[in-house]
């Protein structure tokens, strides 16, 4: 029997191997201050103010279509699935709570073998080119490389979203935030989401923590540095009827696991001519195991 490489099987399925982009790495203070940034944007020129600024680095993207298993949450840190939902109108917030939010709850339960799921928001991108990302539903696709949650706001956000009484017992056992990203309406040929894989990214040099300024309270997040070590992939073409769980934390951090997953989404020198622009809908959710 005659073995072929990913790369030929790539080519045969009408898969490039691999592509290109230009993707923003976080450049840190140049006084050395604690990086910062403030979540309510300024309406007329959706920006944020914040104390850093991004470079560009083009760097390879690695196709993994074909070769999708060797991705997983504890490996990688993310992991592509086949799986409809029942719910695909994404027409307002209620309708999502109500009827996406229970059926994505346990398909994370089912997926990961968590015992309790809690999602506590989520977030619709379309890409809009000339609008103004100025509010929660102008959402465009996020083009910095980056991790929603550091070790600080995932152990915040348990006490958030759960009961108090709950929390110290919860958090003697394994929890993770996991993000499930799905496309809305069609393939995600338009600006694909570029995942960084875990095992090449050093958790002690290449991300920064990131104040996010809210007029309440503070979260966190890291921007990623660039670093020609990494290794950066993506899954070409993502249908509505496939999702990626994205891991944004995990409470095991002995080394046997991946921990979190750089992101971004980018634009794709490969996309297809007149491909409908991006639109897709990610949920974020604390998983917790007994």
């Amino acid at each position: 029997m005659r073995f072929q490489s990913t790369w030929f099987i790539l080519l045969e399925m009408g898969f490039p191997s691999s592509t290109t982009g230009n993707f923003d790495f976080f450049v840190p203070p140049k006084d050395g201050a604690r990086a910062y940034q403030t979540v309510d944007a300024k309406v007329e020129t959706g920006a944020r103010v914040r104390n850093f600024t991004h470079e560009k680095h083009e760097v390879v993207v690695h196709n993994l279509r074909g070769n999708e298993s060797s991705a997983t949450l504890d490996t990688t840190g993310f992991q592509l699935f086949d799986h409809p939902a029942k719910h695909t109108s994404f027409a307002n917030d209620a309708e999502i709570e109500k009827e996406y939010y229970p059926e994505s709850i346990e398909l994370i339960k089912k997926l990961t073998g968590a015992s309790r799921v809690v999602l506590f928001d989520h977030t619709i991108r379309r890409r809009r080119p000339g609008q103004v990302d100025s509010s929660p539903g102008k959402r465009q696709p996020v083009s910095a490389a980056h991790v929603d949650q550091t070790a600080k706001s995932a152990v915040a956000r348990v006490h958030r979203h759960l009961p108090a009484e709950d929390v110290p017992e919860l958090l003697k056992h394994r929890f993770q935030i996991i993000n499930l990203w799905r496309p809305i309406s069609h393939p995600a040929d338009d600006w694909p989401l570029a995942l960084g894989d875990f095992r090449t990214v050093d958790p002690e040099t290449d991300v920064v923590p990131v104040a996010l300024v809210y007029a309440d309270r503070e979260g966190e997040t890291y921007g990623v540095k660039y670093n020609p070590k990494q290794k950066w992939t993506y899954f070409s073409g993502v249908k509505p009827e496939e999702l990626i769980l994205i891991k944004c934390f995990d409470s095991i951090q002995d080394g046997s696991v991946a921990i979190f997953t750089p992101h971004t989404a980018f634009s794709d020198p490969k996309t297809p001519e007149g491909a409908p622009l991006r639109e897709s809908i990610e949920l974020r959710a604390l998983v917790f195991y007994d």
